[in-house]
């Protein structure tokens, strides 16, 4: 999709311009503010309505003629599916493209490169951060980004870099085991979308503080390298003190720089030389809450990275979820679409080294099976997504009853938990770390490289 890439060198001659899926609907009202070009013709300002009725006209592209035109799209949902979500009005800059797509009309947004990330790094977290944060995420943000493209150019036949769901069965024709996850390369008609699936992107809607500009003018062209490929440079909200290998999450395959790293450095200044670099090795990770850089509840850090409707969220490091019988029966019966009956047992079958789990047997009085990875057992225990599958069960049970009345989970971080600990790499910037270093830490033999 990047006319400007050498493909060759995985190099880029200039500035690459993006396609950014917003939103996808039967219905889109839009406002153009200023003067755009559709077809040759001129559009005047205004509000405009498009309908999948009117499917033979698309697609349609308006681009902006003068400097400072914006458009604005109505109704805009973020938080797609987790329990933030919401709808709100957005404004954009760049060029308006609206394709038919199925029963819908789905907006892309094209927009260059570097003014799209101005708005991720204002959109993932706040545009008032600290310098060396804001540095820090844009060469993450922009890494990540090129390197899906790239990705996704290399293996757009193969399932390698796709969503993947396997379904198996006992001998007796009964469903086992469930396995899927969710990649982000599944975007055939744009580039990444606007949403937390991808990275967040509001276009202008919010303030693109002086902070953020400097920090694409001081980043410009700046990505990590790992053996002269683009760094799959993932990143989550709080990782619980450990970060997570790459195929224990997505693919099955190693990703040298995404492995599994205690969130501390032995060197920093303020007491961490103590602590000792374990993996995940029983429960008592989670029930003793160690020490770790995302291990805070300072508001200064947490408002960098905790924007808005995130501001709600303050128990990521460490949280409780409690159901009674009835309830978790039910939500899982609704949410894996299967009748377990009641839930006798959650049995964590397999772990990373972060302590998410992999895989986990649900047992219940008429159906047993197994489910993976991180996040399908993220969605089947929660009415949008458990904060993440790092949890011990506790199981409370009545007297007279064998089958448990209530299940705790206890569980450790917010996310995936892959690559750079957002909240852990804000502390470190308070302290006085370099982006250079933080990004050593989160990112293992990666290198930063300015490609054009």
């Amino acid at each position: 999709m990047l006319s400007t890439m050498k493909t060759e060198t995985n190099r880029y001659s200039s500035e690459p311009i993006i396609r950014v899926g917003i939103l996808a609907a039967p219905i889109v009202e839009f406002e153009l503010k200023g003067v755009f070009s559709l077809n040759g013709e001129m559009i005047a300002p205004g509000n405009y309505t498009a309908t999948i009725h009117n499917a033979k006209d698309f697609p349609q592209t308006y681009r902006p003629t003068t400097p400072g035109s914006t458009f604005i799209l109505k109704d805009v949902t973020i938080g797609i599916g987790f329990h933030w979500e919401q709808k709100e009005d957005q404004e954009f800059e760049g060029g308006l493209t609206l394709q038919a797509e199925g029963h819908s009309i789905r907006v892309v947004n094209e927009v260059p490169l570097e003014s799209y990330l101005k708005s991720v790094i204002s959109s993932e977290m706040s545009a008032m951060n600290d310098q060396n944060l804001l540095n820090t995420h844009a060469i993450v943000s922009r890494s990540w980004l090129l390197a899906q493209i790239q990705n996704r150019g290399k293996c757009r036949d193969t399932t390698d870099y796709h969503t993947f769901a396997k379904a198996t069965a006992r001998n007796d024709g009964t469903l086992n085991e469930i396995v899927k996850w969710y990649d982000r390369e599944d975007h055939d008609t744009f580039d990444v979308c606007a949403d937390d699936h991808c990275q967040r992107y509001q276009g202008i809607t919010k303030v693109i503080s002086e902070n953020a500009q400097k920090a694409i003018e001081a980043t410009c062209g700046q990505v990590l390298m790992f053996n002269d490929e683009i760094c799959d440079a993932r990143f989550s909200k709080c990782c619980g003190g450990i970060t997570e290998d790459f195929e224990n999450v997505w693919q099955p395959q190693k990703v040298p720089y995404l492995v599994a790293v205690r969130d501390f450095k032995p060197d920093s200044p303020d007491g961490y030389r103590g602590l000792k670099p374990v993996r995940f090795k029983d429960e008592t990770f989670i029930t003793t809450a160690p020490d770790a850089f995302c291990k805070t509840s300072d508001p200064e850090v947490l408002r960098q990275v905790l924007i808005d409707f995130d501001q709600i969220t303050t128990d990521f490091y460490r949280w409780t979820v409690e159901y009674s019988q009835p309830e978790i029966s039910e939500l899982i019966a609704k949410k894996s679409g299967f009748d377990f009956g009641e839930i006798v047992d959650l049995v964590p079958l397999e772990r990373g080294n972060s302590g998410r789990i992999i895989r986990l047997k649900i047992i219940g009085t008429q159906k047993e099976i197994i489910v993976g990875k991180e996040l399908e057992i993220r969605k089947w225990l929660s009415e949008s997504h458990l904060y993440s599958s790092a949890f011990i069960v506790e199981k409370i049970r009545n007297e007279e009853n064998k089958i448990p009345s209530r299940f705790i989970l206890h569980g450790a971080g917010w996310g995936h938990g892959v690559g750079m600990c957002q909240i852990g790499a804000a502390v470190m910037s308070h302290k006085g770390f370099t982006p250079l270093q933080i990004l050593e830490h989160y990112f293992k033999g990666a290198k930063i490289k300015k490609i054009y």
